[in-house]
């Protein structure tokens, strides 16, 4: 076991906040981190049918059975279980008393926003970054197997191989958590939705083509996406407008949040396959989007990334906006930089119009070789450093 990055923040919300909530996806680590980071407190999982089937039949008990303070694993299993947390944290509200973890996006649920709202804190739990992956003995050495492997816990910690495992992993989401999403009834055609999202990792999202090539309706499409994103498999990122109400009626880009679970999906059965795979351009952008996303919730920041694409065509993959300053990113997958690597980001001024003039403006390029440099205005950074930019 590794102390993950998120450790220190999850321990400093719980001596100010009565109740803290930590989710992610499915065997992200939730458990483990929230165990280890609070190893006095009983620990009960509405995973376990009788737990399950005591906090609906009696919450109140529930709650009294297992003293002050408490970790509930899986807590969306029992929305109705929130309420008497409500009511308990009003009475006694004594810093970190409840750990609560879900594999589902909470913050989606109307009974959180009305049971917990203020009473809470949240953070996102997703996969190992590559920082944390680098901590184990054996750990993926080149870009092509890091990208390959993926960042989920058990491969890593336990040693399984990464197709074996992530096949499981699959069949388990679709066959259990999908089934229980009442919007998914024919779960052929949800299995290969998936790996149709996977074939466009890393690219701007057409929800008309997507809808024609899985054979289902533009609502079922969105619907669909919806729990792959409250899920945390997919994270969808607006378009960048200097109005943030505009960035809404932008084409988002879908990147997968683990680029292994992704390659399994795309069926690239080895890190040398990846080596020329047509998606290894997008996959690499996901990788450093997903890096990027985990630098922020690690730290307890709101993602806040955006993407460019101007009428003209220009792109610009990443985009962080964080009030006073943007921080712009592209991703090369290619070992080596040619001199106009950077041409895109280093007239990057006259995308932002206003924006840029009254905001701080930073460029990075990150590529799939080893070093830093700077071209232009622009530093250009190793794949194999992000972890040393507080993005």
């Amino acid at each position: 076991m590794i102390r993950r990055n998120i450790a220190s923040k999850l321990s400093k919300l719980a001596s100010t906040f009565s109740v803290v909530t930590v989710m992610g996806p499915r065997q992200s680590g939730k458990t483990t981190l929230c165990r280890d980071a609070f190893s006095k407190h009983a620990y009960i999982s509405l995973e376990r049918p009788d737990v399950l089937a005591h906090a609906i039949d009696d919450p109140l008990d529930l709650l009294r059975c297992h003293g002050d303070y408490l970790i509930i694993d899986e807590v969306q299993r029992a929305p109705e279980l929130l309420s008497y947390l409500q009511v308990e944290v009003d009475r006694d509200q004594r810093p970190g008393r409840f750990v609560l973890t879900g594999s589902r996006n909470l913050l989606l649920l109307s009974s959180v926003s009305q049971s917990l709202a203020g009473r809470t804190a949240f953070l996102h739990l997703l996969p190992f970054s590559r920082d944390e992956v680098q901590r184990f003995p054996d750990c993926p050495t080149t870009l092509e197997s890091s990208i390959w492997t993926g960042g989920y816990p058990p491969i890593h910690d336990k040693g399984h191989n990464p197709e074996d495992w992530l096949a499981a992993y699959t069949s388990a989401y679709v066959e259990r958590d999908v089934r229980e999403a009442t919007q998914v009834r024919d779960l052929r055609a949800f299995q290969l939705f998936i790996r149709l999202c996977a074939g466009r990792t890393g690219q701007v999202l057409n929800m008309a083509s997507l809808a024609g090539d899985a054979g289902i309706t533009a609502n079922t499409v969105r619907s669909w996406l919806g729990i792959l994103e409250m899920s945390f498999v997919i994270a969808l990122l607006p378009g960048w407008y200097a109005n943030p109400r505009k960035r809404l009626l932008k084409s988002p880009k879908l990147h997968f949040l683990d680029t292994g679970l992704c390659c399994w999906l795309l069926g690239i059965a080895s890190p040398a396959e990846l080596t020329l795979h047509h998606a290894r351009g997008a996959l690499f952008a996901s990788w450093v989007a997903s890096e990027i996303i985990k630098s922020r919730l690690n730290r307890g920041l709101p993602p806040n990334l955006c993407h460019l694409r101007t009428h003209r065509g220009q792109e610009i993959d990443l985009v962080i906006d964080a009030g006073n300053s943007l921080t712009l990113i592209e991703a090369k997958s290619s070992k080596t930089l040619s001199a106009d690597a950077a041409r895109t980001l280093g007239h990057a001024d006259s995308f932002f119009g206003q924006a840029a003039a009254l905001k701080k403006l930073s460029r990075f390029v990150v590529f799939g070789g080893a070093g830093e440099r700077r071209l232009g205005n622009t530093d250009a950074i190793s794949w194999n450093n992000l972890a040393n930019y507080n993005w």
